[in-house]
């Protein structure tokens, strides 16, 4: 950007007016809602900041897996060997486990009102509280295969993401605004 800073008329960007913009035109004449044309707080769709929170106090971290590939390679035995009694692991704060009476290596079901899944707990302090994080790429394992919101045996959080995109604009993923509640699970997984 040193040659912009020392001459932006001979340097320019390439921006429809040659500078840094803070406004798009372009942006402003979409007339999306949910994309305003100038850098703005637009509150997610679930967050640890909302009502929500009453009913589902945990935020859904979903990360890229470090023992496979995506979904890629979830039967392997590198991705096996990272699995607890056969379910992909979730880290939560020991705080938020003492809370619900929770201890490593327990079978536990996240939910919301868009479905279930089957993990197990891992308890770390490398989260903070309210925060729980799992991997993505479970191969997905309903209960019962041919009924809507059946139980995901596996530990694929898909099952508990809203299916929306990020903006009209952008249409990336909105993984990461999930929010949820663990309990152990009391029934043979």
């Amino acid at each position: 950007m040193a040659e912009f800073r020392n001459d932006p008329n001979a340097y320019p960007l390439k921006t429809p007016s040659g500078k840094i913009e803070i406004f798009s035109e372009q942006i402003a004449a979409f007339h999306y809602e949910d994309c305003p044309p100038h850098p703005s707080w637009i509150e997610p769709a679930e967050w640890l900041g909302s009502r929500l929170t009453e009913r589902f106090p945990l935020h859904l971290l979903s990360n890229q897996p470090s023992t496979r590939l995506h979904s890629q390679l979830d039967d392997s035995s590198v991705s096996k060997n990272a699995k607890i009694a056969g379910r992909e692991p979730i880290t939560m704060h020991p705080v938020d486990a003492a809370a619900r009476g929770l201890a490593s290596g327990d079978i536990v079901k996240v939910f919301n009102d868009r479905g279930a899944f089957l993990v197990a707990a891992v308890i770390s302090d490398d989260l903070l509280p309210g925060v729980v994080q799992i991997s993505t790429g479970a191969w997905y394992d309903p209960l019962e295969g041919s009924v809507p919101g059946t139980l995901e045996k596996h530990g694929n959080p898909n099952v508990v993401t809203l299916d929306t995109g990020s903006s009209r604009l952008a249409q990336a993923p909105a993984a990461q605004t999930v929010l949820v509640e663990i309990t152990r699970y009391a029934n043979p997984p």
